[in-house]
């Protein structure tokens, strides 16, 4: 069941998802072909410590990185390594702060250089795909809304929805029920009330939806190679409507 959080809760998740929103701004700025995602990862560690919170993905569940790295054909949860990365990657920075038990998390997806008008066009239909769920998310839809909007538009634009990973709730805990599927049907699933913070997620590839995990036991990547974005915020639900928490 999900928690509908306070005024006070979502003060504090409101921080918390500022802290993220500035990491994406410091990592947007340092991104560039030659740097490695562990210089990355340094930067915002630094930058959410001085901010007076803590890193939510480092040491979760044994996780060894402030930040999540998905370069090219990584879906999610890739380490952070020395490895410089290399003009026209396309690469997800996935960022997660506590703040005063609260956490914020946010995904996006960055071209590195100069990228292929195939990888443009994966980018472009995986944002309007986040829009799309985005839309879904207010009081009286259902968590169906929100995968079916993502999957229908996607789908049809010739792209893969990942399944084995999806959006969740976000509190006290980096993930918590309900899971977000970014695929389904609408008008199903739990009901989207005012109070709610969710965490939507979509994950979009040029091939298959399928995922396999690499050895490391962290590291989720396509089947047959293809490319994969990913975009994402936390979001809570209003009265009328929604805000999203890790946008400046």
């Amino acid at each position: 069941m999900t928690t509908i959080r306070s005024k006070q809760e979502l003060a504090l998740m409101r921080e918390a998802g500022k802290i993220v929103a500035e990491c994406h701004a410091l990592l947007a700025e340092n991104l560039r072909p030659g740097i490695s995602t562990k210089i990355l990862d340094r930067l915002v560690e630094k930058w959410i410590l001085k901010r007076g919170a803590e890193p939510s993905f480092k040491g979760h569940h044994g996780f060894p990185g402030s930040i999540c790295v998905a370069i090219n054909d990584v879906i999610c949860h890739g380490f952070p390594t020395d490895t410089p990365l290399q003009e026209g990657d396309v690469v997800t920075l996935d960022v997660g702060a506590r703040y005063q038990g609260y956490h914020g998390d946010s995904g996006w997806t960055y071209a590195v250089g100069k990228v292929t008008p195939e990888v443009k066009r994966l980018m472009e239909v995986g944002l309007e795909s986040f829009h799309r769920g985005l839309e879904q998310v207010r009081p009286g839809n259902r968590i169906g809304d929100i995968g079916w909007a993502i999957q229908s538009y996607a789908e049809g634009e010739g792209y893969g929805v990942v399944r084995e990973f999806t959006g969740h709730a976000v509190g006290q805990e980096l993930w918590e029920e309900p899971p977000i599927p970014h695929f389904g049907i609408a008008h199903t699933g739990p009901g989207i009330e005012s109070g709610m913070v969710l965490a939507v997620e979509p994950m979009i590839t040029t091939g298959s939806w399928r995922a396999k995990v690499d050895a490391d036991g962290w590291t989720a990547r396509t089947v047959d190679g293809s490319l994969c974005v990913q975009y994402e915020h936390t979001i809570a639900v209003t009265d009328e409507s929604h805000e999203i928490l890790t946008r400046l």
